[in-house]
């Protein structure tokens, strides 16, 4: 009995003992996490904010975004389903179908918005001929053309850029080569077509710094050949294009995996750019720049544009410049070295596209307008227009972004080149960890050209400068370099 009433008295000391000891490593811990909280605190208030400056929405984009119209949209669709088919091999001069029918309808739509833009739009037909051989789908020499119209900035032409919104009108079966076999292209790509005309319908009213550009193209079933003639062109006439949207097959929120998402646009950016040179890439080999190229920027400013915007959308970036060993009409412009993206459904259906109009085993085929969601389609319209409409009116991007590299140091020096813009506030230094797909923190650092980020190595972080101006527009993200 003594010696358990002792056993007793042992495990109760053992355990008083044990609790006095969490006791007192608690209350040894709490000021070391706090001292620390407060190290790290004042550190970083010595590098910058962790909150995003606040951004304002923009009155204007927002009514853009509200005037987009679903119903104009379907009308579209409707009417291009209606030439029968629109393969660019097709008849040229038939009135009501083929390729030349499309043609002129698009042409005339277009002309009627610019007459709402107070003489700022013009429309043209880019019209040429493309020989056989280089594009294995044009067996003969064919006459293509491209309707153009073109919204000018208010900016001096010296400084003028441009943002290209494109679709393309001409459709195929399952046979690309056949001309004559009905191909209505409902999805792919009435549907980006539809989106380009609305977009150019609502916008022509307003007036940008930046001039847009919103164009349909013909030959993207042949090769991509109505764009690479339009980017080849502007390069050669030297056209100052900041970026370029593709909009292909943007048409069903209904996939053939079943999933209904009415709510996902995806967004296609390449990371390694087409047009880059040996000596780039060892300068991103050496820096880490595999997710920082132009149009990794641009989409990054999509998703943070149009989810303000459009909230009920998700942009989802895909880091491809495309699907799986596909294509679209934004390659052209990235070889040539501009920014360009593809918006494209989230859930393709493989049975509504380059597919003969049949049934089969109780299956409809065929690109039809029944497959079609017109309203989803006005919300890809709109997550579009947001961005054109906030990068035209924003300053153009930071050129020369640099960190310098003349000293070994723990901060990291900033060095850009002035914007020219009147109306310019200032700059914006953003920044994020090494693991982080988009920006994360930002610092306004107002009008100055260089900056040094405190305490913070350029080993453990990515860095960006962008351009703001007094109305708190704010340009793309410019990726620095390195510079001695």
């Amino acid at each position: 009995m003594k010696i358990t009433r002792m056993n007793r008295l042992v495990r109760s000391l053992v355990a008083a003992l044990t609790c006095l000891a969490l006791f007192v490593a608690t209350f040894a811990l709490v000021p070391t996490s706090h001292a620390q909280r407060r190290r790290n605190a004042s550190q970083q208030d010595k590098v910058a904010p962790t909150l995003r400056s606040k951004v304002m929405r923009n009155a204007d984009i927002a009514r853009i975004v509200s005037e987009i119209d679903a119903r104009n949209i379907e009308r579209t669709i409707r009417k291009l389903v209606s030439f029968g088919t629109r393969n660019t091999l097709s008849s040229q001069d038939n009135p009501t179908r083929g390729i030349g029918a499309a043609r002129d309808w698009l042409y005339g739509e277009f002309q009627k918005v610019a007459a709402t833009s107070g003489g700022r739009m013009t429309v043209e037909k880019q019209t040429f001929e493309q020989a056989p051989g280089k594009f294995a789908r044009i067996a003969h020499t064919t006459t293509l053309t491209n309707i153009v119209a073109t919204l000018r900035g208010t900016q001096p032409a010296s400084m003028n850029r441009m943002y290209v919104v494109s679709g393309h009108y001409d459709s195929i079966c399952t046979n690309p080569t056949d001309a004559e076999c009905d191909a209505p292209g409902a999805n792919d790509d009435a549907s980006g077509t539809a989106a380009a005309l609305e977009m150019a319908r609502v916008m022509a009213k307003y007036k940008f710094d930046a001039t847009i550009v919103f164009m349909t193209v013909a030959g993207e079933e042949q090769g991509l050949v109505g764009s690479t003639y339009f980017a080849e062109q502007a390069k050669q006439n030297k056209l100052n294009i900041e970026a370029m949207f593709t909009n292909d097959i943007i048409g069903s929120s209904l996939g053939a995996n079943g999933v209904h998402d009415p709510h996902t646009v995806r967004v296609f950016s390449e990371g390694v750019p087409s047009s880059e040179t040996t000596e780039e890439a060892n300068v991103r080999r050496g820096t880490g720049g595999e997710n920082d190229s132009a149009s990794r920027q641009l989409a990054r400013f999509i998703k943070e544009t149009g989810e303000r915007y459009v909230p009920a959308m998700k942009v989802m970036i895909v880091y491809r410049r495309d699907r799986y060993l596909r294509g679209g009409d934004h390659i052209p412009f990235l070889e040539r070295g501009i920014a360009a993206v593809r918006f494209t459904e989230p859930n393709e259906n493989y049975n509504h596209q380059h597919q003969n109009v049949r049934v089969e085993n109780g299956i409809q085929y065929g690109d039809l307008p029944e497959f079609d969601d017109f309203a989803y389609i006005a919300q890809v319209a709109r997550v579009n227009a947001a961005n054109l409409a906030a990068l035209a009116l924003a300053p153009a991007r930071p050129k020369n972004v640099g960190i310098v590299t003349t000293r070994l140091t723990s901060d990291t020096d900033l060095k850009w080149d002035a914007n020219t813009e009147p109306d310019l506030a200032g700059y914006e230094i953003v920044w994020r960890d090494t693991t982080s797909p988009v920006w994360t923190n930002s610092r306004m650092v107002g009008n100055v050209t260089k900056l040094t980020m405190k305490g913070m190595s350029k080993d453990n972080y990515f860095f960006g400068v962008r351009a703001v101006d007094k109305q708190g527009n704010r340009s793309p993200v410019s990726y620095p370099r390195p510079m001695r």
